[in-house]
């Protein structure tokens, strides 16, 4: 077993287990820093963090594309049920398993809508796959409950915002990282914008590699 994840840019992912993809929050047309276009996405599964359209992004175009289940806070799923879309709905706390593996949605500190419109609670996402857990903890700020999910999950690698102003930034994510206790913390919504943080030198979690990956990368992991 094995997982290969490959990095769109800002949030979104693709985790592949050599049989089944899965997309997270796949936003790609207009993201500044996009090398993959939505129309090459592959994926039989998308879970969405939350709201905002720098997350829902291509989901729409991509799930149609691929007659894909969209798993999401309860009231996306909703919304893309009203866009054609297959969906499934969750908040945190619940839990999706399906035939190769599991995705449960955690807290995330944030807000969410989409176009004006209400969209539930903000979440983090915890995916496990090909013999490996992932936390990507969506947009949050700092919360004391980042231990408790280290200690349910155990994840692996842990996807966290480091960007601030909407986010953490590095200082906080550091926390975040250390308090979680993955053995891999991968940094995301940073450098999309100018008011974003521009790099990662600030983002030291004690005893945690940290693997940034350039959007469109992929990496094997083992």
């Amino acid at each position: 077993m094995g997982l290969t994840i490959t990095y769109f840019g800002h949030s979104g992912f693709l985790l592949d287990d050599g049989a089944n993809k899965l997309a997270i929050d796949p936003w790609l047309t207009g993201m500044p820093l996009a090398t993959m276009e939505a129309a090459a996405i592959q994926c039989g599964t998308i879970a969405l963090t939350h709201g905002h359209e720098d997350h829902i992004g291509d989901t729409v175009a991509i799930a149609k594309a691929n007659d894909a289940t969209v798993i999401a806070p309860y009231e996306i799923s909703v919304l893309m049920e009203e866009e054609g879309c297959a969906a499934a709905g969750t908040n945190p706390g619940g839990q999706w398993s399906t035939d190769w593996g599991s995705i449960a949605f955690t807290e995330a500190t944030h807000s969410s809508s989409y176009k004006g419109r209400y969209m539930g609670t903000a979440c983090g996402i915890v995916v496990k796959m090909g013999g490996v857990t992932v936390y990507h903890a969506g947009d949050t700020g700092l919360f004391s409950d980042m231990k408790l999910i280290g200690e349910i999950y155990k994840p692996d690698i842990a996807c966290l915002p480091i960007g601030d102003l909407f986010t953490m930034g590095p200082e906080l994510a550091t926390m975040a990282a250390e308090w979680v206790g993955a053995k891999v913390a991968i940094p995301i919504h940073y450098r999309t914008f100018p008011l974003l943080v521009q790099d990662a030198s600030g983002f030291t979690p004690e005893g945690i590699e940290v693997k940034e990956l350039a959007p469109g990368e992929s990496w094997v992991v083992d």
